[in-house]
């Protein structure tokens, strides 16, 4: 990789890391630290570039496919449907529409190396066996699926943000200066959960505690309180939660 930067005149920074010490350290995935251990070095180098450094990423139209079927087959609502972002702060991902095999096909014509991750046909890692089974089988049903995934997508996450918004607004409407929610009348269904998250804040809690709280909160029982994980609480009172 260094050898192919210099030839086209750019700086290359590397980091070794040791992914699977990582991964028992944090107790996940090998895949998930590997993606931590990435967007950390990527945001240490942005730090050092300047408050305008974008961090540009090769993710294609088959990545945002394969993480989009990916999260429909956990379950999920809009923010999954979204799957990635093509933009997040300063992180940038200017390929997204692109299709995988289009790019490398640019590549071959323009006479530029690139390399292939070996891990990618490991099937042990749910995104190789997505990639390898459930986009061609999509592929199969309308030749240009993967596509019309992206396209699903782009709309799920404009739909995202405009309830998150609604969310927002309505939570300030209830929430009085000493912090208790008024419940009453209760929101709506699509909305009643995203007014937790919304209160609850940036770690926002299980979505069997969330939809616990929900229920209870719809019932307009007083004297109860809820657990939320986090060391949080929530509180219900005459139809009036406070987390």
């Amino acid at each position: 990789m260094t050898d192919a930067a210099a030839a086209l005149g750019l700086e290359a920074h590397v980091r070794r890391t040791d992914v699977a010490a990582l991964a028992r350290e944090r107790g996940e995935g090998v895949e998930e630290a590997g993606r931590v251990a990435r967007y950390a070095f990527f945001d240490e180098l942005a730090d050092e570039l300047g408050p305008k450094a974008l961090v540009m990423t090769a993710h294609t139209a088959d990545d945002q496919a394969e993480t989009v079927l990916l999260h429909m087959a956990r379950g999920t609502g809009l923010a999954g449907l979204s799957g990635i972002a093509e933009r997040r702060g300063r992180v940038v991902r200017p390929l997204l529409g692109e299709r995988r095999a289009d790019l490398r096909a640019a590549l071959d014509a323009a006479g530029l190396r690139y390399r292939i991750d070996p891990s990618n046909d490991d099937r042990r890692f749910s995104r190789n066996r997505a990639r390898a089974d459930l986009l061609p089988a999509f592929e199969g049903l309308h030749a240009r699926a993967i596509e019309a995934v992206g396209r699903m997508a782009t709309q799920a996450a404009a739909d995202d943000r405009l309830v998150e918004a609604l969310a927002l607004t309505d939570l300030a409407a209830r929430r009085s200066a000493d912090g208790w929610i008024d419940w009453r009348p209760a929101p709506a269904p699509a909305m009643a959960a995203r007014l937790v998250r919304a209160a609850a804040g940036p770690s926002a809690p299980s979505a069997e505690r969330t939809q616990a709280l929900v229920a209870a909160a719809g019932d307009g029982r007083g004297g109860q309180s809820i657990e939320l994980g986090g060391g949080r609480r929530a509180i219900l009172r005459g139809g009036r939660v406070r987390i």
